[in-house]
């Protein structure tokens, strides 16, 4: 039988869609894929509503529809600090997870190198060996995950065109300060490399922590591809709609890439969604209010439980060690959590270059009744 690409066997199927898999199977309270269980603002389901009768219902242009670039350029315009124009600096593509891909193909050819920070989501590596790249992995250093800028710069000197920056960070939910962007910054300056930002989590950020765009640094404009989505900001990860910023000649080539990756993104869920880029400034301190609240609650039960983690500066994501539990085995781990405790999270070790079996991780974007529900199963592993 004829082999399939060789490409494919350096990496396996998503370790997180297998688990979310496994709680279906299992009937457990899914804190894997990090997608919430409550609906979007019903305004926005509102607009939806009439889209669905009124249109449009055939192609858009194929990098996003006028209006929904002129939203978004409004509303990333402040937000990031930067004056964005729709028509030259925005792509918009079927979520982040093909803003990503389209991306990494746009700036890297086969052969190039990526750094990669680790831990991180998944679908990165996956990205970088799709395109023919190779990744380099810098570690980040616990509790804070905070990383050397020696072994940064040592992955630039090894030849990595490009840096892939998740901030705020899944899985960790670390948000990168400033003084460390900086730093970044200088080190893809000095060597001439691009920066590829997976920012989705950018409104959910927990006080004292502020999320600082890297694009919106001196001179780092120019040389960072910004990639983002509707998803998680408005509850809407089934919706598909995310987006590249970019300086004009990056954008150009962007778009070549998405038209033949996907032709465009769905032209009636872009209309409806205008509705929500045009949310007033008070809709994202509620955001961050809600998802402050979803946090607490879940630590609180990490903690009447005597489970040790890493407390989230941003993001909806929480590690888990399990060390003291008497496992070393994430993986095994989990599948036990999921049949016999009735919640699944995610084996950390998907996340790391570096062998770690001792964490799990999970998201906390659900209904307070579902953080209630989980947390008094989670309360079975109180030790003593």
């Amino acid at each position: 039988m004829l082999k399939t690409s060789a490409r494919l066997e350096a990496f396996t199927e998503s370790v997180i869609r297998s688990m979310t898999r496994l709680a279906n199977k299992y009937q457990a309270i899914n804190l894997s894929q990090g997608f919430p269980d409550f609906d979007p603002p019903e305004i926005l389901l509102k607009s939806l509503e009439r889209v669905a009768k009124d249109g449009p219902h055939q192609y858009s242009v194929t990098w996003g529809a006028a209006n929904f670039r002129a939203a978004l350029a409004r509303k990333q315009s402040k937000f990031m600090g930067i004056e964005l124009n729709p028509d030259e600096n925005i792509v918009v593509t079927c979520g982040s997870t093909e803003a990503m891909m389209a991306a990494m193909m746009t700036v890297c050819d086969p052969g190039d190198k990526v750094a990669v920070f680790s831990p991180f989501y998944e679908n990165y590596a996956a990205d970088a060996i799709l395109t023919g790249a190779e990744p380099i992995y810098v570690p980040l250093s616990p509790p804070d995950f905070t990383f050397k800028k020696e072994e940064l710069r040592n992955a630039f000197k090894n030849g990595a065109k490009a840096l892939v920056l998740c901030n705020p960070s899944n899985p960790s939910g670390k948000i990168f300060t400033k003084e460390e962007l900086e730093s970044i910054a200088m080190l893809a300056k000095e060597f001439d490399a691009y920066v590829i930002t997976d920012e989705v989590y950018e409104h959910i950020v927990y006080a004292p922590h502020t999320h600082q765009y890297i694009a919106a640094l001196p001179g780092m404009f120019e040389r960072t591809i910004s990639c983002g989505s509707l998803s998680k900001t408005y509850a809407i990860t089934g919706w598909r709609l995310g987006y590249i910023i970019a300086p004009l000649a990056i954008i150009n080539a962007a778009r070549k890439v998405h038209d033949f990756l996907t032709v465009g993104a769905a032209a009636p869920l872009q209309e409806a969604a205008v509705t929500a880029l045009e949310f007033p400034d008070s809709y994202y301190a509620e955001l961050q209010h809600k998802y402050t609240g979803l946090k607490n609650t879940f630590l609180s039960y990490l903690d009447a439980a005597g489970l040790q983690y890493t407390k989230p500066q941003g993001a909806y994501y929480v590690l888990v060690d399990i060390r003291h539990l008497g496992w070393n085995d994430d993986v095994k781990f989990a599948e036990w959590l999921t049949k016999e405790i009735g919640v699944a999270g995610v084996p950390g070790s998907s996340f790391f270059r570096e062998p770690v079996h001792h964490l799990i991780r999970f998201h906390f974007a659900k209904k307070q009744a579902t953080l209630d529900a989980a947390g008094e199963k989670l309360m079975k592993l109180k030790k003593g």
